[in-house]
């Protein structure tokens, strides 16, 4: 009874301790605690984008891969809903689906690059005693390209025990596992950029490409030989920047615990499933502009990327506004990863046109361009530019990086040139491009609160390069004009006799501008110094209406207008009016950002607070972008006026009325007055007249005489 007791009690405690240490791991049967040669195994891989996904506080980076498939971790990436996905459809922009986290279009190739072994060493081995254990035998030849990559060469670290065995191969050297896996460790420590190339080339040459990840992130191989196998990442999609670390991987392989499995070291495991990690990341984009002339006072026309340089500006028709495109350049940490894409299409407003041949490219290792590292022009070959015209007679921009440009920016030594260095050529550098365009002096501007946006798109892709991603943005120009109404008094007054000159106080130039007699509307054209240079503006008619000036491409300044000149028998005004258009911002956000698909982390609002507070997303330097549109009014001597619409953009035209009055009539002498004056000078020249004619006969009589 108490033997019984005592084994019900013994029961008791060890359910408890199973209980509380988890299921116990049991010794492996005979028949799984050796190798069995005849069998094959496999290997699934699953890539998600863990970089995201723990940004978005859905997963956990303490998970432990223990090479069993993994349906929690599955369902937790590849079945999500991922952060900003608000149709679940699971559609990438780039035509593409990539459910979840999953990352589609990554490759992985392996290749064998050992025998799995087993050493019994003996006193005539050189051991001190007899021993048995597992070895990995690299061919001398093919192999000594990896032994070379790892600083293994001419094999190096081997377990020369196994040297002169005549029951090993003596094509081969023969390593302990622990040497494999801390050469792999200490060489990429070391020089990760270079090693990794080392090994993608080394795998390409004899080994085997899987499919590319699909939507899930997920692609395979079956029956594979037995033995140990190097794999590594050899194409990615744009989004990767850092390429997972090649790794060994026995098929099969001893059982581990970790966050799915507690039977380590109790089994051989034939089929292994890996999750291995990439760091994802995106390249920035900003759109910016100024107006050229530095007699604005809103530039100093330096070439420092503030001087001016804002999404939003006004300008006058017929200014040169300059452009600016910042891009911080994604990383770049090995030849898997280099860009093999990297194209910036631009589009100008119909009102703008490219000034041509002064696109300029700078690489800077610094966000605020100051430590610049190399320039580009169009003649150097590094990239090319190409213009056309939309069905909207909008003017459009590429700017594509050429082969010989995507060479530099992916291999340049110029930054990143001591040894320990991840990165490769400009990785993480800021890319600046300069041009010019010009705002014409026609209808094709839009005048008003509507603006001209002028938006650029980005692209670029890597390794695997029918995945592509995009960033956009935007920056508008602004410009208005002055619709002035010419009255006389009377109605009587001839229009074409009025002349005003326009000033800007601001910016202290007069305004030249031409008329289109068609349309009845003078477009700015010019800046002048002096007056005499200057616009006389003369009332025309304009849409059916007598005595309009109206003036279109005028800055958000303050102008002085001066009736110079009216109709004979009409008074000029007193006193200059003084004109006054301003701009301020409104709530309304620019919507470009939403028309981009797939590069929304920079403009994504979810992360806005983290951009701003920290400057950056870990991986992903980013500025969140954003900018308010603007909207216009404008006084007339200090009285606020409602501008007018034109072609439905609203606040695109100053309103104003000039009279003019009759003049006073100076005094004049009376009709009778008139007649007396009239006969009395006739009466005067008669007695001239008489007196010559007198004068002249007496004289010829004396002559006779």
């Amino acid at each position: 009874m108490m033997k019984n007791l005592k084994k019900l009690i013994s029961f008791c405690l060890l359910l408890a301790l199973c209980l509380s240490l988890g299921t116990i791991a049991l010794a492996a049967p005979v028949s799984e605690a050796t190798i069995d040669v005849s069998r094959t195994g496999s290997l699934d891989i699953y890539k998600y984008d863990f970089t995201n996904a723990a940004k978005d506080g859905v997963w956990d980076s303490s998970y432990v891969s223990t090479g069993v498939y993994n349906q929690s971790v599955n369902d937790a990436l590849g079945s999500a809903v991922r952060a900003g996905d608000t149709d679940n459809s699971s559609n990438l922009g780039n035509g593409e689906t990539s459910c979840g986290y999953a990352i589609k279009g990554v490759e992985f190739t392996y290749l064998r690059v050992a025998d799995i072994c087993q050493f019994t060493e003996s006193a005539a081995d050189g051991s001190a005693s007899n021993h048995v254990e597992v070895l990995y035998g690299i061919h001398k030849t093919n192999g000594a390209d990896l032994l070379a990559a790892i600083g293994l060469a001419d094999g190096a670290g081997r377990y020369e025990n196994a040297d002169n065995s005549d029951k090993l191969d003596s094509s081969n050297y023969y390593y302990q596992s622990d040497v494999l896996i801390d050469a792999l460790r200490a060489a990429l420590e070391a020089n990760a950029t270079t090693v990794k190339n080392a090994l993608e080339h080394y795998v390409k040459v004899g080994g085997i490409a899987l499919p590319l990840t699909d939507a899930y992130g997920h692609t395979s191989a079956e029956n594979l030989p037995l033995g140990l196998y190097l794999v590594v990442e050899t194409k990615v999609p744009e989004m990767v920047i850092d390429t997972t670390t090649p790794f060994f991987v026995s098929l099969p392989m001893t059982s581990v615990n970790g966050s799915n499995a507690n039977d380590g070291g109790a089994r051989w495991m034939y089929d292994v499933t890996l999750y291995p990690k990439n760091l994802t990341g995106i390249p920035t984009l900003e759109k910016t502009l100024r107006e050229s002339k530095t007699d604005t006072g809103k530039n100093n026309g330096s070439s420092n990327i503030t001087d001016g340089y804002a999404h939003t500006g006004a300008a006058s028709d017929g200014d040169v506004i300059d452009y600016q495109l910042i891009s911080t350049l994604p990383s770049i940490t090995s030849e898997s990863t280099f860009l093999t894409c990297y194209t910036f299409i631009d589009t100008l407003s119909k009102g703008l046109s490219y000034n041509k041949n002064d696109v300029a490219l700078e690489f800077f290792t610094d966000a605020a361009c100051t430590n610049k590292i190399a320039s580009w022009n169009e003649s150097d070959g590094k990239f090319s530019v190409s213009y056309n015209t939309t069905d909207d007679s909008e003017s459009v921009m590429t700017i594509a990086m050429t082969e010989s440009g995507l060479a530099e920016i992916n291999t340049s030594k110029a930054v990143y040139t001591e040894a320990g260095m991840v990165n490769s050529g400009y990785s993480d550098c800021t890319l600046r491009i300069t041009y010019a365009a010009t705002i014409h002096s026609d209808a094709s501007v839009v005048y008003g609160d509507t603006g001209n946006p002028n938006q650029v798109v980005l692209t670029w892709k890597r390794t695997s390069s029918d995945f592509y991603d995009t960033l956009v943005d935007d920056a508008h120009v602004y410009t208005y004009g002055l619709e002035l109404t010419k009255l006389f008094s009377d109605g009587k007054g001839d229009f074409s006799k009025v002349e005003f000159l326009i000033h800007n106080d601001t910016d202290g130039y007069f305004v030249k501008a031409e008329l289109n007699e068609a349309e009845g509307i003078y477009y700015v054209t010019d800046h002048v110094e002096a007056e005499a240079d200057a616009t006389h503006f003369i009332p025309v008619e304009s849409n059916g209406n007598p005595g309009k000036v109206i003036v279109k491409g005028l800055e958000d300044d303050t102008y002085t207008i001066t009736e110079v000149r009216t109709d004979n028998g009409y008074t000029l005004l007193r006193d200059d009016i003084a004109l006054v258009i301003s701009q301020t911002g409104t709530t309304e956000i620019c919507d470009i950002y939403a028309s981009d698909v797939l590069g929304l982390l920079q403009n994504d609002p979810r992360y806005a607070t983290i951009i701003n507070n920290t400057g950056n997303l870990k991986n992903m330097p980013q500025k969140h972008l954003e900018h308010h549109l603007l909207t216009a009014s404008a006084t007339v001597d200090g009285n606020a006026v409602t501008m007018l619409t034109d072609n439905g953009s609203a606040n695109a035209e100053a309103p104003l009325r000039v009279v003019n009055t009759r003049g006073f009539d100076l005094p004049k002498t009376g009709d009778n007055g008139t007649w007396k004056l009239t006969i009395c000078g006739t009466l005067l020249i008669l007695c001239a007249t008489g007196c010559i004619v007198f004068l002249f006969i007496s004289k010829r009589k004396k002559i006779r005489r």
